[in-house]
């Protein structure tokens, strides 16, 4: 039986079986809202969800167009509207300079980053348009590389550059309707990404050198996601940077 307030607001989360797609969504539904779980692995989602009464599970490959459609159909079948994307899911991609990377891991980064952050904004818009009262908002999983690349990391930074284009566009297009876009660039939380180019041991830098960097917990990173979800619609947030106390990023170290 449904529990929720008639006024809960719906979340779309994508990339939401683990790291901080996982704490956004957990956090999201402690705080009231009716959440749609998203990503590829289901198993992984209805651990996230925990049986809870206002979690959706809805498996979705983000790069596949009609995975987008039935995800954000999922959603107003079940609550009416969508009120909030948080457009999170993303890879790392190979460990590559830009002479080394295959065509086919560059196309694969850029399929999930960034053609999958625009299928599921595009989606979402169009609910939003459509749904009285009409409006939302939506939020970019950005990264620091959106400022500053690592080095050997071509086709993610890339990526998370277009994505400061992708949410300045929607945030533009969409101030007729009432629709927000902002962007959290995340450095350093404590997730599986971070174990895959090796922060906690030793992280490439520059120069060439390895060195250990800070980490934050995601639980902390994922506050921040809600504070945006949670300004009135007469803000908006356009981007906030969040990193590790102490993290190489800016000045020289």
């Amino acid at each position: 039986m449904d529990t929720s307030p008639p006024t809960a607001r719906v979340a779309v989360v994508t990339g939401a079986g683990s790291g901080v797609g996982r704490e956004v969504a957990r956090q999201m539904l402690a705080d009231g809202f009716r959440v749609v779980l998203a990503g590829r692995r289901e198993a992984q989602l209805k651990e996230t969800a925990d049986s809870h009464p206002d979690a959706l599970v809805v498996p979705c490959d983000v790069t596949r167009p009609d995975d987008v459609e039935r995800l954000f159909e999922a959603a107003r079948r079940q609550w009416g509207r969508v009120d909030v994307l948080f457009n999170n899911a993303g890879v790392f991609g190979p460990a590559a300079g830009v002479d080394e990377i295959s065509l086919d891991d560059w196309n694969a980064t850029l399929a999930v980053n960034l053609t999958g952050s625009m299928l599921c904004a595009a989606a979402a818009v169009r609910a939003m348009k459509a749904q009285v009262p009409q409006g939302g908002r939506i939020i970019n999983n950005g990264s620091i590389s959106a400022h500053s690349p690592r080095p050997r990391t071509v086709a993610y930074t890339v990526t998370k550059h277009a994505m400061t284009g992708l949410t300045k566009s929607i945030e533009l297009d969409g101030r007729g309707y009432g629709i927000t876009c902002g962007q959290i660039d995340i450095g350093n939380t404590a997730t599986e990404i971070m174990d895959t180019i090796g922060v906690g041991s030793g992280a490439l830098q520059a120069d060439g050198s390895r060195k250990v960097e800070p980490m934050f917990p995601v639980k902390d990173a994922a506050r921040a996601v809600l504070m945006m979800a949670n300004m009135p619609a007469t803000a908006s947030v356009g981007s906030v940077v969040v990193t590790a106390a102490g993290m190489p990023f800016i000045g020289r170290g």
